[in-house]
């Protein structure tokens, strides 16, 4: 509780000093700054920075939203049951982050080419299209977002990444509970049934099927083989921005 604020919550992060990735120790700050205030995300009210030693440390404030987190982490293992009007204000949340004008990056041109190459193999770069980039959340799973109303928590990451890539997070980690990863196909469709949501979706497989030769999100691996098959054969895939 703030005397000035009221209810809020508290956000502390730290780093080596001279490790400080600076894209994701601003984001928050330079979120606040540069989106629009209309979107449903719990405000940043203060920050205060401090160092001891070689720590670098850092204090966020925030409104406190209502609602709860949709997910425990960023896996979804229990059937998201959520109205309509949730995913319409998704669907506008996510047109006005597209929107937004950035030269701040989520993720690096070459090493999506890397990792789709090494996973996908050169199939997947088999059309011509040339994938757009928009503005995006960079971290968009049930667990980063709030219900019933909408809210979108963590925006460390956001920026520039290929058109379509937090619709494809989203339904990347849906995919153990099939009938919400089928909710968000249905719901994201814009986004999704296009040469441009293919490729992210393509992306995120591949990115998400790195993070397992690290011991990461192992669960998913086999349905993101899936999902990539089918869209492979239903589509070349368009070749990637280098």
């Amino acid at each position: 509780m703030s005397a000035e604020h009221g209810a809020c919550w508290l956000r502390l992060a730290s780093s080596p000093a001279d490790e400080i990735v600076t894209t994701f120790w601003d984001g928050a700050v330079e979120a606040q700054r540069q989106l629009p205030r209309s979107l449903p995300r719990p405000q940043l009210v203060g920050c205060h920075d401090w160092t001891a030693g070689r720590w670098a440390y850092r204090a966020e404030l925030y409104d406190l939203v209502s609602g709860r987190v949709l997910a425990p982490s960023a896996i979804l293992t229990t059937a998201a049951d959520l109205p309509a009007s949730w995913w319409a204000a998704l669907r506008e949340a996510l047109d006005a982050i597209a929107a937004v004008p950035t030269d701040r990056l989520t993720i690096h041109r070459s090493y999506l080419s890397r990792v789709m190459l090494r996973h996908l193999g050169a199939q997947a770069f088999g059309s011509e299209v040339t994938a757009p980039w928009t503005t995006a959340h960079g971290d968009l799973h049930f667990a980063n977002l709030v219900g019933p109303d909408l809210h979108l928590l963590d925006w460390e990451g956001w920026g520039s990444a290929p058109a379509g890539y937090d619709a494809a997070t989203l339904h990347g980690y849906s995919l153990l509970v099939p009938a919400t990863a089928a909710r968000v196909r249905h719901e994201l469709a814009h986004i999704l049934d296009t040469p441009a949501g293919h490729y992210a979706e393509l992306a995120v497989i591949s990115e998400i099927l790195d993070s397992t030769t690290h011991g990461e999100n192992l669960a998913l691996a086999e349905p993101l083989r899936r999902r990539a098959a089918l869209l492979l054969k239903d589509t070349a895939g368009p070749r990637p921005q280098t």
